[in-house]
């Protein structure tokens, strides 16, 4: 299991954050996903036998985030 806090540009509200949680939620191998939008973070735990971080940040930047 790891975990990691990702900083991503580009929240500012609710809709940011159930679609950053709602997407990356879903992926087979993520067992928890957390942002914080007065830090400008994401925290999230995952398997990395079954995804890895690139897939994660790959489907927030699909979303039109900027991680890093």
């Amino acid at each position: 299991m790891e975990n990691v806090k990702l900083q991503v540009k580009g929240m500012s509200c609710s809709h940011c954050v159930n679609a950053i949680e709602g997407n990356v939620s879903q992926l087979e191998g993520v067992h928890s996903v957390n942002v914080h939008l007065n830090d400008g973070s994401v925290d999230v735990s995952f398997d990395s036998k079954n995804i890895s971080l690139r897939e994660i940040t790959d489907v927030i930047e699909d979303q039109g985030y900027e991680v890093g």
